[in-house]
């Protein structure tokens, strides 16, 4: 896929608009390890959603409790391996289908991003696909920082002679054309590590896509990201940024807070077992205290043979999980106002992410961030799982919405056709390179 001296990720090239294609994604968590299979259906003409070209249909799905990784970073890469095996091994079995590559979801390496300008003499002719595709190479060319690997470069605006807001300039006369980038990078260590232990597993890498920008793709809506919002996915380990005004991705961010901290507070508050505390949380938790709260019990099992379970209260609950919660969303408060992207964000915060349904989180977001919130599930998905259909899968759904938009980031060629899932041998490469030629 890449390699850290390349200083970018693999891009992929557009789906074919006439046929239908299957492709393969992984989203690698800190709390979950999931693989999707799923065909791309053409829609038909006038049934075209934006940014959603095709109808996407589930053919197998595999989860996994996440090993081997921490806060999105592999740290154990024969633990990630054995992880990655299993989900993508339960996912083939489903599909019928044998995986050769995938497209994965990063989070970790600090995403973060920059917005640059480009310019492209056209002495004063008219703007042809060439033009676009040599300005969006020149932007793609853009250095970035020692040790750090390019995983997105989004044009999200052009111009003509300094005219801006252009949305297509194909056709238009001027004479120079520029456009403004959206520059996503991470530190390239992480993201190598995530890719090798992708390979132990004999798959290839087929391309990256950042957690934040394929969260906001799946719980988004046209509107919402027309006027300005912010999808806030918080996950086990991390919690990630996007922010999307005029239909694009124009910031990114991510740091190391997340469910896992509020399982982890509460295992050494009640000292209980990682493995009971989640599930207290899971079934009890919330960060909104209630009238009943203090008379509710619940019963704390016991970490050894020797000691005996006892109870505590939910609003004792509420006690040790609330400042964890209130801490996460008052980071994502500062880091929206430093981005300097609070005023496009306007009034809307789209929560997602396993984390994001405790009892009552929507409220205390209000109450910190300011603003008006609610929470984002994927939508426009045929076949998932009714456990894959809640907010924790956000990310996966995204993963495959993103080959549906990936023509917009061309900066990069591909060694193989896509993520596709084959059945295997000489005849069926030669078929898929023969319907993709002719």
């Amino acid at each position: 896929m890449t390699h850290a001296s390349d200083a970018r990720v693999q891009r992929m090239r557009p789906l074919p608009p006439k046929r239908p294609v299957i492709v393969s994604v992984l989203d690698v968590g800190t709390s979950k390890i999931c693989c999707v299979i799923a065909r791309l259906t053409p829609r038909p003409v006038g049934d075209v959603l934006p940014g959603r070209t095709h109808l996407i249909e589930v053919l197998g799905f595999g989860y996994q409790r996440s090993r081997g990784i921490k806060a999105g970073a592999v740290v154990d890469l024969e633990q990630a391996e054995k992880a990655i095996r299993l989900a993508v091994d339960a996912a083939e079995r489903m599909a019928g289908l044998t995986v050769e590559s995938l497209i994965v979801s990063l989070s970790c390496g600090r995403l973060g991003s920059e917005t640059f300008s480009v310019k492209y003499d056209l002495s004063g002719s008219e703007v042809s696909e060439n033009d676009i595709q040599r300005v969006l190479e020149i932007g793609a060319s853009y250095k970035v920082k020692d040790g750090r690997t390019i995983v997105h470069a989004l044009p999200i605006g052009y111009a003509l002679d300094n005219n801006r807001g252009i949305r297509d300039p194909r056709g238009m006369i001027g004479s120079s054309l520029s456009v403004d980038t959206h520059l996503i990078s991470a530190d390239a260590v992480p993201l190598r590590n995530l890719e090798i232990s992708v390979n132990r597993a004999h798959l290839e890498v087929e391309t990256m896509v950042a957690t934040p920008y394929a969260s906001g793709l799946s719980t988004l809506v046209d509107d919402e990201t027309q006027m300005g919002v912010a999808c806030v996915d918080i996950g086990g380990g991390t919690t990630k940024i996007s922010v999307f005004a005029d239909g694009q991705c124009v910031h990114v961010d991510a740091f190391g807070l997340g469910g896992h901290h509020v399982t982890m507070d509460l295992a050494r508050a009640l000292s209980a077992r990682l493995v009971d505390a989640e599930r207290i949380k899971a079934l009890y938790g919330s960060v909104i205290a209630t009238d009943s709260d203090e008379r509710d019990m619940v019963t704390v099992e016991p970490v050894g043979d020797d000691d005996v379970a006892h109870q505590v209260t939910r609003a004792q609950l509420v006690e040790i999980i609330r400042p964890r919660v209130e801490e996460t969303l008052e980071v994502v408060r500062d880091r929206l106002h430093a981005s300097g992207f609070a005023g496009r964000v306007g009034r809307r915060v789209v929560l997602t992410g396993g984390a994001s349904q405790l009892t009552g989180l929507p409220e205390l977001a209000r109450k910190v961030l300011g603003r008006n919130v609610r929470l984002g599930r994927p939508v426009g998905v045929a076949g998932l799982p009714d456990a894959a259909r809640g907010a924790a899968f956000a990310t996966a759904v995204g993963l495959m919405i993103y080959p549906q938009v990936a023509q917009i980031e061309q900066f990069s060629g591909r060694r193989k056709s896509m993520a596709l899932a084959a059945n295997g041998g000489f005849v069926s490469r030669m078929g898929a390179w023969f319907r993709e030629s002719f």
